[in-house]
């Protein structure tokens, strides 16, 4: 919450460099000198009211999840004392890693999908892209459950858990091109960041990283931009309205499951990648083009 300010001003500078002194150019490498998209009111309109009904669900649901890691911070014999410097070196690594599975598995795992296609859900890059966030915040639950059973205490988990968010907000700009060739190793970048919001066949389900890029790299999920992105979905939603941005693909899921036959096929609309079909779905004229079923990024 107090990080929201500095989002504004930050947001507000980026629309004063663009469309006002038109700073307005973006280049990758050496190649070719493109226009800068910028800010679009309706996008942006969407963009924050998406944060804003983020901001709302998870006052609610932290208290949940508070709940939660407490119990588990309570159960486990094991404990981390915050005043231990390494403490928080562990805990810098471990957020990291936990969030670059939660991100995994929000583009290969489509109920997770579901909800993460949100904040992939705009053709724009910029600052207010970083505000547009799923209202279905339940979702990250199990994925940082592991900090609380090796002993950190669960409002540890939640100041990681809130620098991680600050950092990632300045990564969705087209502003900065490249940062030296030592960080652009070792952290996740705003060059990154680009790739993995690109609709290109090359540019799909990568870069998944929080701060460090190391996991990506450790992982086989790196790739670099070699050229601008395309951002957005490979079927882009077409809509302006928050409430079909924040629950239209579970809808697209629930019309799956509803038309799929037999237990496994409706499963696999539910826990498979984004654009699972059955079998032999897709070498039937009387099927849909899996492109038309739902607005997903291929997998």
């Amino acid at each position: 919450m107090f990080a929201i300010p500095v989002f504004v001003v930050f947001l507000v500078l980026e629309i004063v460099a663009i469309h006002v002194l038109h700073h307005d150019q973006f280049a990758v490498g050496a190649g070719p000198v493109e226009p800068v998209r910028g800010y679009e009111p309706a996008d942006t309109r969407t963009s924050l009211t998406m944060g804003i009904g983020y901001s709302v669900v998870n006052l609610f649901w932290r208290l949940v999840v508070l709940v939660v890691y407490s119990a588990l911070y309570e159960l486990t014999p094991l404990r981390l004392d915050p005043r231990d410097w390494w403490t928080w070196v562990l805990v810098f690594f471990a957020d990291d890693l936990a969030y670059y599975g939660f991100h995994r598995a929000s583009h290969r795992i489509r109920f997770f999908w579901a909800g993460h296609i949100v904040h992939h859900s705009s053709t724009h890059y910029n600052f207010s892209t970083a505000l547009r966030q799923k209202w279905t915040p339940m979702l990250t639950l199990p994925f940082w459950m592991p900090l609380a059973l090796i002993g950190i205490p669960p409002w540890v988990i939640f100041t990681a858990m809130a620098w991680s968010l600050f950092y990632q907000f300045f990564l969705h700009t087209e502003k900065i091109g490249r940062m030296p060739a030592w960080f652009e190793a070792v952290f996740n970048t705003p060059s990154h960041h680009r790739v993995h919001h690109g609709s290109d066949a090359d540019y799909l389900d990568v870069n998944y990283a929080g701060i460090l890029i190391i996991w990506d790299r450790m992982f086989g999920s790196f790739v670099p931009e070699t050229h601008r992105p395309n951002y957005g979905l490979t079927k882009n939603i077409d809509t302006y309205n928050p409430f079909k941005v924040a629950f239209g693909e579970f809808a697209n899921i629930a019309s799956d499951v509803r038309r799929s036959h037999g237990l496994r096929a409706k499963l696999g609309h539910v826990f498979g990648p984004p654009g699972w079909q059955p079998a032999g779905a897709r070498l039937d004229p009387a099927q849909p083009n899996p492109e038309q079923l739902s607005p997903v990024r291929r997998a």
